[in-house]
């Protein structure tokens, strides 16, 4: 195995953020690469806040509000006390006390709404609280993950990374949730390499790819929303996981190659290997949202497995492949994406086409090129399995 330096590498930061914002890449495999953030989330934080301030969007004094019941609150929060900006985050009870603990400790206001059956489930409530807070703070700013821009334009900066210690990749994995770091990836690495293939990781319940809405106990990636930042046509193959099998993926991560991540990381690796192992031939990167710390009271604890009635267990026989997302059972499923438009994928004629060639698939219209660089240019590769 050979490790390769990168200059700068051994700079004094200006700050944390500076410091940790970027990922650890790591070959696991002789094939299959991490991207281990400690926080991904605190780099697009980072990102939206600069752009705003740049903008004018943002001075001294100035208030953020902003919806998040993880990573993205706790990055805001760290990003807004170092350089004074009052917080508000609007949660749910995906915060947990810890997290809770944290946030107010950077100085941040944590509000937690309930679901009343609102319009995109406990996220969309989240939202109209948000729209709320903005009206009674006309000065205020939203970052707006889901919808910014901004959020998937942070991630140019790894894909320099990633390109400066692996080189050229020919395969990309990593959980979808606002859409921001699997799609702001691709846009950047894809004008070099434009064949990579997009692999994006879901969770039954979740809407984002056509499953229906439902309950999620893997939190973290999947929406009750379809986030404007998800730009489907740039992915060639979903993969839906379950709990049980991320958090058997999530520990195996750590017993077997010393990675402490949290689940969605978990999930990430679970379709990421399976797909490397399946194409030896290719070079394969994994994004690994954040470290396990967080999870040490849930998903690394046996006794609150056991009181969720979750036994963490592998997907024997690896995902089950279907042609349209409302025939994924209640186990790892595979969808062949081929870089659709959503529509195009959920219409009946397309369900009926069964196998449908990339090259007939594509929408770019779905596209919005002036938001994300490069994916207007994309030519799906042969889907390989």
């Amino acid at each position: 195995m050979t490790t390769t330096t990168i200059a700068g590498v051994g700079r004094l930061h200006d700050s944390v953020v500076d410091a940790t914002e970027l990922p650890r890449i790591i070959q696991v495999t002789d094939n299959l690469y991490a991207a281990a953030f400690s926080l991904m989330k605190l780099l697009p934080a980072r990102f939206i806040i600069d752009r705003a301030e740049a903008a004018g969007l943002l001075r001294p004094g100035s208030r953020v509000i902003e919806t998040s019941s993880g990573t993205f609150a706790l990055g805001l929060a760290m990003v807004c006390r170092l350089r004074g900006y009052d917080l508000t985050i609007v949660g749910d009870s995906a915060i947990d006390r810890d997290l809770r603990n944290r946030l107010e400790m950077l100085g941040a206001t944590v509000e937690i709404v309930e679901y009343a059956g609102q319009s995109g489930g406990i996220q969309g409530a989240r939202l109209a609280r948000v729209e709320e807070l903005r009206r009674l703070h006309p000065d205020s700013f939203v970052p707006g993950q889901y919808d910014n821009p901004d959020n998937p334009g942070a991630y140019a900066v790894v894909a320099d990374l990633i390109g400066e210690t692996v080189g050229s990749v020919d395969c990309l994995v990593g959980p979808v949730g606002s859409g921001g770091s699997t799609g702001g990836l691709a846009a950047a690495l894809r004008p070099a390499d434009p064949a990579l293939h997009l692999v994006g990781v879901d969770t039954h319940g979740s809407i984002i790819f056509g499953s229906p809405d439902g309950p999620r106990t893997l939190r973290g990636l999947g929406s009750s929303i379809h986030p404007g930042n998800v730009r489907h046509s740039a992915y060639d193959e979903v993969h839906w996981v379950t709990a049980p099998e991320a958090f058997h993926a999530t520990h195996e991560l750590f017993r077997n190659h010393g990675l402490f991540m949290g689940p969605t990381s978990g999930a990430s690796f679970q379709v990421a290997s399976w797909w490397a192992a399946r194409n030896p031939d290719s070079k394969v990167v994994m994004v690994l949202p954040d470290e396990g710390y967080r999870y040490q009271s849930t998903v690394y604890h046996a006794e609150w497995l056991r009181e969720q009635g979750i036994e963490p267990a592998p997907a024997p026989g690896g995902p089950v492949t279907v042609d349209h997302p409302l025939d994924a059972p209640s186990s790892w499923t595979r969808l062949v994406w081929a870089r659709r438009g959503f529509d195009d994928v959920m219409t009946p004629e397309v369900h009926d086409l069964g196998d449908v060639l990339p090259s007939d698939a594509h929408d770019l219209g779905d596209v919005m090129t002036q938001d994300v660089p490069g994916l207007g240019d994309l030519t799906a590769p042969e889907v390989r399995s």
